[in-house]
């Protein structure tokens, strides 16, 4: 309506700071070693304060009015507007850590570089080649659904997530439990990772799976040093890893009752251990990128058997071995004896390891004598797995086919959970305390349930209904990692009315703010979980050696979906509904495939599409 002036502030802010745990009061990681201003461009340089990484910024800041561009020669200043007159401003910068130097003129001049470049390109042509590049990536990783407009917007905004999570630095980095997107869990790497969210990557962007797990191999021989000092033999990998790869866990956290409690998970939650192995030998399964077998997942493989194989117990009177002082994913219960999930998955690590010393024995004789004097690793030693695998306790009730969690849960003290939020969740009776949970069935999150999702071809549906029967009565889900966990489970066992809406929590964790902390950072499980749900759970993918199976069961808002996957190289593009699949390989080689579509096996040839029929479907089925 008339004249202006615009006081303008703009740099780069050096008074952050991070926010200690509960014990901990604000915390700064950073001294800055020079700023100043060069060519139109501010520049501050900073060092961190324990591992002295240089980290340099370039920002600069222009504004255009009437069409005339001009570059800001500082930080603070003021800009006059005439009546009905309209500005644009712009800011570009550029960021890159650096090992430490005492002199830094050549990084920064390095940098100068880098940011130049783009501050001189047109604004436009920077949007053109941003718009580009992010095309390429959504056609590899987009779902498309059709039902409500939401889910369509919300599942991207889970995606959209991963995305910019993903670790481009072969092994430097991982992916923190909250993203970068906030400071919760202050950026450390747990099981998350490996179990939740790299499944994502390794069927879309195989490349930024196999950095996942280059993290993991970095930081090997820090594990084979936890795992000694402990007095155990092989590798031990840390519940929450940082940089070094050592043990970050802090002492205190606060529960979801707000209380402050003392935090066990490193003493006991060992089964990070064999959730790695198991995520090395997946990638394998998925790229059949044999060097990766034996330059690095071998050796992973072979040095968590051994750690397992030093951690169990001979019981002399049972005549089994047994792992005692465990927690498991259910984090209620802590320091039981044979957890049903770490038990399952050690017994698949130790039999795995066993088969691959002899794979690479006869496939790769070069590369096996040089990781078996390299591990000083023994054929006797290799056996022995195989017969604590053999012999390992896991408590499966005869008659009802249930799967006992822990020594003793089925002891426990019976709770009845009668109520629920607005998102189907089980509210805690108001008599119960955090603190009793322990003396109770009710669980935190999958546990017995996790082992048949992640090893489900080992078991039987009977099994795997049972056990989702028994426990999903029992569980509280207070962990971000459990809807989507259920959600799968849900669907196998064509319970569509809990899966969707088990699946609705996962998806809308963030986006609806649904635990009530987003503000300390994006859940990285319910993003990965959430695709899993949509890939694993209603599109009904899965891949059993080298078979494609498909048998899609859609909730009834959903009419198609469609999506493309990377498997051992090539694309396949699936097309559903739930009575039509339409299936093409992509490759660069013409051979046939097998598939299992609606339950039946077929051979089909790659770059062609092939379109399969559900025979005398009902239109409620799958319905809730």
């Amino acid at each position: 309506d008339k004249n202006c002036l615009l006081d303008i502030y703009t740099g780069i802010d050096t008074s952050v700071f991070n926010v200690g745990t509960v014990t901990e009061g604000k915390k700064r990681h950073f001294k800055v070693k020079e700023a100043g201003q060069f060519k139109d461009a501010g520049y501050l340089a900073v060092v961190t304060l324990e591992k002295k990484y240089v980290v340099i910024y370039w920002a600069g800041f222009y504004y255009e009015v009437d069409g005339k561009k001009i570059p800001a020669s500082d930080n603070v200043f003021q800009l006059e507007l005439k009546k009905d007159q309209s500005v644009k401003f712009t800011k570009l910068f550029f960021i890159k850590h650096f090992p430490y130097r005492e002199d830094i003129h050549l990084y920064k001049e390095r940098t100068f570089v880098r940011f130049s470049q783009a501050f001189r390109t047109d604004f436009n042509k920077l949007i053109t080649q941003h718009i580009k590049k992010w095309d390429s990536v959504w056609r590899k990783v987009d779902i498309l659904i059709e039902g409500t407009a939401n889910l369509q917007q919300n599942l991207r905004f889970n995606l959209y997530h991963l995305l910019i999570a993903a670790p481009q630095d072969r092994g430097f980095s991982s992916i923190g439990a909250r993203t970068l997107s906030g400071e919760g869990y202050r950026g450390h790497v747990f099981w998350d990772t490996e179990l939740f969210v790299m499944p994502f990557y390794l069927y879309t962007l195989p490349q930024v799976a196999k950095n996942i797990l280059l993290y993991r191999y970095r930081r090997l021989p820090k594990a084979r040093e936890l795992a000694k000092n402990e007095g155990y033999n092989g590798a031990k990998f840390p519940w929450e890893s940082a940089d070094t790869g050592e043990e970050e866990t802090p002492a205190w956290a606060r529960d979801f009752d707000s209380s402050i409690i003392k935090i066990q998970t490193h003493l006991y939650e060992h089964h990070i251990t064999a959730d790695v192995a198991y995520a090395f030998y997946r990638y394998y399964l998925a790229t059949g990128d044999e060097e990766f077998l034996k330059k690095y997942a071998c050796e992973v493989i072979f040095e968590t058997a051994r750690f397992w194989a030093s951690r169990v117990f001979y019981n002399r009177t049972t005549k089994r071995y047994e792992i005692r002082g465990i927690i498991g994913p259910d984090e209620f219960h802590i320091n039981v004896n044979n957890n049903a999930y770490t038990n399952g998955l050690v017994q698949w690590i130790l039999s795995l390891g066993h088969t691959l010393f002899f794979y690479l024995k006869k496939r790769a004789p070069s590369s096996f004598s040089q990781l078996k004097e390299k591990l000083g690793l023994r054929e006797k030693e290799v056996k022995e797995w195989v017969k604590i695998a053999k012999k390992l306790k896991l408590n499966i009730d005869k008659k009802s086919r249930v799967i006992e969690q822990f020594d003793g849960y089925f002891k426990l003290r019976e709770i009845e959970l009668e109520k629920t939020d607005e998102n189907g969740i089980p509210l805690l009776p108001n008599y119960l305390k955090a603190k009793d949970l322990k003396y109770t069935k009710l669980i935190k999150q999958a546990d017995v349930l996790m082992l048949l999702h992640i090893l489900t071809n080992k078991f039987s549906p009977s099994v795997i209904r049972a056990n989702y029967n028994y426990y999903i009565k029992r569980t509280l889900h207070k962990s971000s990692l459990s809807a989507p966990i259920h959600a799968i489970m849900a669907v196998k066992c064509e319970d569509m009315h809990r899966a969707y809406n088990l699946f609705n929590v996962s998806l809308r964790t963030d986006i609806s703010n649904l635990y009530g902390n987003t503000q300390e950072g994006i859940h990285a499980a319910s993003l990965g979980g959430t695709w899993q749900a949509v890939v694993f759970g209603f599109c009904g993918i899965e891949f059993i050696d080298d078979i494609i199976s498909v048998t899609p069961k859609f909730p009834r808002t959903w009419q198609k979906v469609k999506f493309s996957l990377t498997y051992r190289g090539d694309r396949v593009e699936f097309d559903l509904t739930n009575e039509e699949v339409r299936v093409k390989i992509v490759s660069k080689k013409k051979k046939k495939t097998k598939v299992v579509v609606f339950g039946k096996p077929y051979s089909i040839l790659t770059n062609k599409k092939y379109k399969f029929f559900k025979k005398g479907v009902k239109k409620e089925e799958y319905y809730y």
